[in-house]
């Protein structure tokens, strides 16, 4: 499939497209309302689709009233509405594309930062990463401190441009897709995963080891989108060796 640019703001997003496909799919077989749809794997393979992107579109059709999503027992559709078999609405970017564009962009960042490093800089991060404790220790997300992290590697780059960049990504996980994503996933074990990972990115940049940290952030993104999408964190840091 070409995909089209999206400049004009009218070309729809891959997880609309296979939303848009189940919606016909649920049509064509005459699933009932209140019926259980095909397993993930099954349904995945029946389109032609990776699961990935299938979790994606049963995520917006979730939000769009279409379908609920039981953990452990499955996806079942909900009744009509006067809007429920029409076209998946846009929610956001894809969170695989952006964890993608963050992958490649932060790497890239955190290479130059590392060989920028500076003592305020480090303090910075550190500061970030300490708050992300505090708020985790009393039970808070520490959304915000996160942000501050990896919008403080950037900082260290003496580019205003790239900071502006790694934020904008960040903040692409409050869209309705990916909080609807990330708000299933996160819980006390998966922060306490996200800051040890955190971790060791800053003693990468402590050590002024380019590499290192590179494939620390590399490592930690794609872990961090494994986690959303329910993959084991391995996975993801065995694709990161292949990024």
């Amino acid at each position: 499939m070409t995909s089209q640019p999206r400049g004009g703001g009218d070309a729809r997003r891959q997880y609309q497209l296979v939303a848009d496909r189940i919606r016909a799919l649920i049509e064509t077989e005459g699933i009932a309302d209140g019926a259980r749809l095909p397993a993930e794997r099954d349904l995945a393979l029946q389109l032609g689709v990776s699961r990935p992107s299938l979790r994606e579109a049963l995520i917006a059709l979730e939000i769009d009233g279409r379908v609920e999503i039981r953990g452990g027992s499955g996806v079942y559709l909900c009744a009509a509405t006067e809007r429920g078999n029409a076209a998946t609405p846009a929610l956001g970017e894809s969170p695989a594309e952006l964890m993608q564009a963050r992958v490649v962009l932060e790497s890239a960042v955190i290479t130059l930062a590392a060989a920028r490093v500076t003592k305020a800089g480090l303090r910075r991060i550190e500061d970030a990463l300490e708050a992300m404790r505090e708020d985790h220790a009393h039970d808070r997300k520490p959304v915000e401190a996160d942000r501050r992290f990896h919008v403080s590697i950037a900082e260290m780059c003496g580019n205003s441009v790239l900071v502006g960049m790694v934020g904008t990504l960040f903040d692409g996980r409050h869209s309705a897709i990916s909080s609807r994503m990330s708000g299933r996933a996160e819980s006390t074990h998966t922060w306490q995963t996200a800051m040890a990972e955190h971790e060791a990115i800053l003693q990468a940049l402590e050590a002024r080891n380019p590499q290192a940290a590179a494939a620390a952030m590399c490592s930690h993104l794609l872990a961090s989108h494994g986690r959303w999408i329910g993959e084991p964190s391995e996975a993801g840091a065995r694709r990161a060796v292949a990024v």
